[in-house]
């Protein structure tokens, strides 16, 4: 006698794998959450962002008063990028260097950054416009940060 194939087992071991690559992926996530920025509580940030971070609350994401602000903070700022990989300027080669998971973390940093500010409180779609033509971002990747941007926050 001849038995049909059934996928149910096939089926159930795929989903399986999936939710344990999914876990994978949360796990990383959760660690960069316990992890995020714990460079700038240390010297040399710390004393930098102390002095600056004021400052920069109250000026708006991307005026030249903000670069000429971040420009005074340059020490700290180097510092910070060359230990943390959810900056472009981590990599040599920008943005083109970064994973998914970076881009997320990246993204995240964006939007709480934004709303750091008392002014000029942060969009994160003007945000990745500025960070665009920043990091020279080709549209489709612009875009799916700008989707997932949606997704998160505005859905």
């Amino acid at each position: 006698m001849y038995m049909t194939y059934d996928s149910w087992k096939d089926t159930l071991d795929h989903i399986q794998n999936v939710r344990q690559k999914i876990y994978q992926l949360v796990d990383d996530l959760l660690i960069r959450a316990l992890n995020h920025d714990a460079s700038k509580l240390e010297a040399p940030e710390k004393e930098i962002y102390d002095l600056y971070t004021p400052e920069l609350a109250e000026l708006e994401y991307g005026s030249q008063a903000y670069k000429d602000t971040l420009k005074k903070m340059q020490t700290g700022i180097d510092h910070h990028y060359s230990v943390s990989r959810h900056h472009p300027e981590f990599f040599t080669d920008s943005i083109n260097g970064m994973n998914l998971i970076d881009l997320l973390e990246m993204m995240v940093d964006w939007k709480a950054a934004g709303e750091r500010h008392k002014k000029y409180p942060g969009d994160i779609f003007k945000s990745i416009e500025i960070n665009a033509e920043r990091f020279h971002m080709d549209n489709q990747l612009k875009q799916i940060l700008l989707n997932t941007a949606t997704y998160l926050w505005y859905e």
